[in-house]
C-alpha cells in the first residue's frame, strides 16, 4: 500500500498482506501467507517465518534501551529477531532485536519479549507478559496474564506459570557492588508448575515437575516432584503419580 514505508531491500512474500502505515526495515524479510495488521514496525534485518499473523501496533525487532545505570543491559552488537513460521503476535506486542521466538508461538496482547531471549516452540505468552533479557523459554510452555520473567531465568519444556507470578534476580535489592557478581533468575525444570500470584527469590531452582502453590514466596530450592507450599514456602508433599508430566500421554 502507498500509505507504508518498505524498504527497498525488504522481502514480502507470496500472499501476505499488510495493512495501512506499516514500515519494513532495510534487509527486513517477511515469508509467504503473514497477515499483518495496521501500524506494524518490522526493523532492520528481522526475519519471519511464513504464515505468521502480527496485529496492530505491534514492533519486531526494536533495539534495547540502556539506562546509564543499568545493571543487566548491555552495549552490544545483537543479531535481528527471528519470528518462526505460524506464529501470532498481538496487538501492541513489542519483540527486541536479538530475540529468537520459535514456530507456532502465541505472544498475546501488550506483551514485552526482550533481548537475548529464546521461545521454544508451540509456547503461549500470555497477554501483559514481560521477559527480560538473557532468558531461555522452552516448549510447549505456558506463561498466563500478567507473569514476570525475570533475566537471567530459565524455563524448561512444559512449564506452566500462573497468572501474577514475579520473578525476581537481586538478592541485594538494588545496594553495593557486590551485587553485580551474584546476578541470576529463577530457574524452572521440565513440567515445573507455579501457582497464581506466587513469589520465586533469585537464583531458585524449581526442579522437574515441581509445584510452587498460589500465593507461596519460594525462599529455597524446590526438588523434582515436590510440592512447596506457603509463606515462605515449605515442602508439603509429593506430586501425585498421575498429574507428573510423563503420565499426561502428550506429543513430545
Amino acid at each position: 500500500m502507498s500509505n507504508s514505508v518498505i524498504h527497498n531491500t525488504a522481502r514480502i512474500g507470496k500472499g501476505t498482506r499488510y495493512g495501512n502505515f506499516c514500515v519494513f526495515g532495510k534487509n527486513a524479510s517477511v515469508g509467504a501467507g503473514c497477515l499483518i495488521g495496521n501500524n506494524v514496525i518490522i526493523h532492520e534485518g528481522v526475519l519471519i517465518g511464513d504464515n505468521v499473523r502480527i496485529d496492530d501496533g505491534t514492533i519486531v525487532g526494536k533495539s534495547p534501551m540502556r539506562a546509564a545505570n543499568s545493571a543487566v543491559t548491555k552495549e552490544q552488537e545483537l543479531p535481528p529477531t527471528k519470528i518462526g513460521s505460524g506464529c501470532i503476535l498481538g496487538t501492541n506486542v513489542v519483540i527486541y532485536r536479538g530475540c529468537e521466538i520459535g514456530r507456532k508461538v502465541l505472544v498475546a496482547d501488550l506483551s514485552t519479549v526482550r533481548e537475548n531471549v529464546t521461545v521454544g516452540d508451540f509456547t503461549i505468552v500470555g497477554r501483559g507478559v514481560a521477559i527480560e533479557n538473557f532468558c531461555k523459554i522452552g516448549r510447549y510452555c505456558k506463561l498466563e496474564t500478567n507473569v514476570y520473567i525475570t533475566a537471567y531465568s530459565e524455563l524448561g519444556d512444559r512449564v506452566f506459570v500462573a497468572p501474577c507470578v514475579a520473578t525476581s534476580n537481586d538478592n541485594f535489592v538494588g545496594r553495593t557492588k557486590e551485587r553485580f557478581k551474584h546476578f541470576k533468575g529463577v530457574t524452572v525444570g521440565r513440567g515445573g508448575r507455579i501457582g497464581v500470584n506466587a513469589t520465586i527469590l533469585p537464583g531458585k531452582k524449581i526442579g522437574a515437575d515441581g509445584l510452587i502453590a498460589a500465593g507461596a514466596v519460594l525462599t529455597t530450592d524446590c526438588p523434582d516432584k515436590k510440592i512447596f507450599v506457603g509463606v515462605p514456602a515449605k515442602e508439603f508433599r509429593d506430586v501425585p503419580d498421575e498429574q507428573l508430566l510423563d503420565n499426561q500421554g502428550w506429543e513430545e
